[in-house]
């Protein structure tokens, strides 16, 4: 008798979560470039939202843990549908084997809604361990309730956020040069939940306080991107006595603006930041690009 009763079961709880709709996805992981490609398919069978007997729906993701404006990305909202097909393509930079071994990501379909807050239709939730790196993976999956969000993954508000570097040694030129290409993640230093960034760098030691470059400021962004470079003259050799501190600033009008986070890369470095100098010194006139994890301690004695 037993039997039976189970499969009834376990018909029931599919049926309601059925009733939310079904969501097709694909994942990639690509491990050079430490970017992660979300392509939202589309939705089928979605419950309806609005009165009309239909949704608006669009698809927003977040990785966890992680602040939520941060990593927040969505696609484009379709009106009056039930079975939306977007083929949309959302990527996450900055991704690192460490994130893809410890994070998770949340896929929500959402109706959006002019005149009230837009309405949560469903979930899916995919431990990013699940992926081969450089492999795509396809999902057809049924959404799920809201589920709740560990409270501990409020610990990973204090992360800062990542910034891609680029460094070349010019031999024709005799100069270093540094690119600032983008940042990911970057902590909100503003009350509406974003900063507007700016980078810095300086090569120290520096006698005559002329090595400071700042790049434009984004406005309203964690994940600026910059594609910014700057010329250091200075001979081959020297480069194994100096550092170069990079930082991270929250531009604010009237006030002293916010440091968010900093790194700095050189012989006194460690890790990536240690590889990432000694690499650019093996490979002259080759650009070398690596992301690094900004740290909330201000490189030296920087002050802005």
């Amino acid at each position: 008798m037993r039997f039976p009763i189970r499969t009834i079961l376990s018909n029931n709880e599919s049926k309601q979560t059925a009733t939310l709709g079904t969501l097709e996805f694909s994942l990639l992981y690509d491990q050079e470039n430490n970017a992660l490609h979300c392509t939202i398919n589309k939705a089928k069978g979605l419950k309806p939202m609005d009165h009309n007997g239909l949704s608006d729906p669009y698809v927003k993701l977040h990785l966890l843990p992680g602040a939520s404006k941060a990593n927040k990305l969505r696609t484009k909202t379709l009106h009056n549908t039930l079975n939306p097909v977007w083929s949309e393509t959302l990527t996450y930079y900055g991704i690192t084997d460490e994130d893809m071994v410890r994070k998770t990501l949340r896929i929500s379909v959402c109706d959006e809604d002019k005149f009230r807050h837009n309405e949560f239709i469903g979930e899916t939730r995919i431990p990013l361990k699940k992926l081969k790196p450089n492999q795509i993976k396809n999902f057809n999956n049924c959404l799920e309730k809201q589920l709740p969000v560990n409270k501990t993954e409020d610990k990973s508000l204090e992360e800062r956020g990542r910034i891609m570097i680029s460094l070349k040694y010019n031999t024709q030129k005799s100069c270093l040069v540094v690119g600032i290409i983008r940042c990911a993640h970057l902590a909100a230093m503003d009350a509406n939940g974003f900063s507007d960034p700016y980078v810095k760098t300086y090569l120290k030691p520096d006698e005559n306080k002329k090595s400071k470059h700042k790049t434009a400021v984004k406005k309203k962004t964690l994940n600026p991107e910059f594609n910014e470079e700057f010329c250091y003259d200075i001979k081959y050799a020297d480069l194994t006595k100096k550092t170069l501190e990079v930082t991270v600033w929250d531009y604010d009008i009237g006030k002293s603006n916010d440091f968010i986070g900093g790194v700095s890369l050189g012989i006194n470095a460690n890790g990536e930041r240690l590889k990432h100098w000694f690499d650019c010194l093996k490979n002259k006139d080759k650009k070398i690009e690596r992301w690094h994890t900004l740290t909330n301690e201000l490189p030296g004695s920087l002050n802005d």
